[in-house]
């Protein structure tokens, strides 16, 4: 029997009534409509929003909604828009200590006009810490840049780096290999200001092939990006760099890191001359530099996800998250398997984001 699994077999009474205080690493803030940034922007660019068509969140329609439907409001805002439903559906209901804001408007994916990402970038981060970091103590927030234009970029990180409840810069994951050099500057400036890059899937992920032909495809194979921005930012030699870099892989899974640190591993000892700057196993990074949020969580024999952590070689790697308001929204109180241990959860729902984003404790942590 395993280490874990001992864990899990002598405190399984314990662990049903154990309660634990809660990180939430993916909560999705909305806004109404895109007229909520017209305050924030400037010429020539608010001239441009009088022809704004805007693009989707996805290029698909969704076949069972993109929210809870507990979520969709009488009065027409949309999911994730009303703070109050966000209080009374997820931080009080589940006594969250902290939830880190994610948003779900992305200027960092789009393919053309970047002046104009970056204003918008711009934008959103003044509207949502008037509209949403400063209602509530329990949120911490994220800042939205335009990586196409990295001097921008930069210029946002440093505006609002050391705002106390900024803690990571938020790089959607796109078509962009972010671990290109082009791209190096970010990651100086989010160490400087002792920020998590936070990578979360964009407006316009695609898969090896481009893009799939039905939702339930694309949703399905969504891994493929994370996976290949994680081998991009390693052999681009970011973490030699900038060895203070830390990336939150948020809302793509995590079942297959194990597969992929062996695979890296296995073709660095034959091809590691090609990349002389990567001077330690590429695993060794994915352990000390990464951490991935649960959700969206596999649902196998309790058993295999319990072995699946343990060939991660680390119980550090997972932080606990809902992906409020959408569809497939993992509820604390369900999500996490049985054989689970109550130390292991207690890792996964909070000691594991506290660390890594270096939060103060929480004032209800030591319950």
């Amino acid at each position: 029997m395993s280490t874990l699994q001992a864990e899990a077999s002598t405190e399984g009474k314990k662990e049903k009534a154990a309660r634990f205080p809660i990180i939430d690493t993916d909560v999705h803030e909305r806004m109404v409509s895109i007229e909520d940034l017209l305050p924030y922007i400037k010429e020539p660019f608010l001239s441009y929003m009088k022809h704004w068509t805007g693009w989707g969140e996805l290029k698909y329609t969704h076949p069972i909604g993109g929210s809870r439907l507990d979520s969709l409001l009488p009065n027409g805002n949309v999911p994730g828009s009303d703070y109050g439903v966000l209080k009374e559906q997820l931080l009080d209901k589940y006594d969250i200590d902290y939830a880190i804001l994610t948003g779900l408007f992305y200027p960092a994916t789009m393919e053309a006009q970047f002046e104009l990402a970056a204003e918008l970038a711009s934008a959103y981060n003044e509207w949502y810490v008037r509209n949403w970091l400063e209602k509530d103590d329990r949120f911490l927030g994220s800042i939205h840049v335009a990586p196409q234009m990295p001097e921008t970029a930069v210029r946002e990180i440093e505006k609002w780096g050391d705002h106390p409840k900024m803690v990571q810069v938020l790089l959607p994951i796109g078509t962009a290999p972010l671990g290109d050099p082009y791209y190096h500057k970010i990651y100086e400036a989010a160490e400087r200001k002792n920020l998590v890059i936070g990578m979360h899937q964009g407006n316009s992920v695609t898969t090896g092939f481009g893009q799939p032909r039905y939702y339930v495809e694309w949703h399905t194979i969504l891994s493929q990006a994370f996976m290949g921005m994680a081998v991009n930012l390693i052999l681009n030699g970011v973490f030699d760099k900038y060895p203070g870099t830390r990336v939150a892989m948020i809302e793509g899974g995590f079942t297959w890191v194990p597969s992929l640190m062996w695979r890296m591993d296995h073709n660095y000892k034959s091809l590691r001359s090609e990349v002389p700057w990567v001077k330690r196993l590429p695993s060794e990074y994915i352990k000390e530099h990464f951490r991935f949020s649960t959700q969206p969580i596999e649902d196998p024999n309790p058993q295999h996800m319990l072995r699946m952590v343990e060939m991660m070689e680390s119980d550090e790697l997972l932080m606990f998250s809902t992906d409020y308001p959408h569809w497939d929204f993992d509820s604390p109180t369900r999500s996490l398997p049985t054989t689970f241990s109550a130390e292991l959860k207690r890792k996964i729902f909070y000691d594991n984001a506290k660390n890594f984003y270096r939060l103060p404790d929480s004032p209800k942590a030591a319950r």
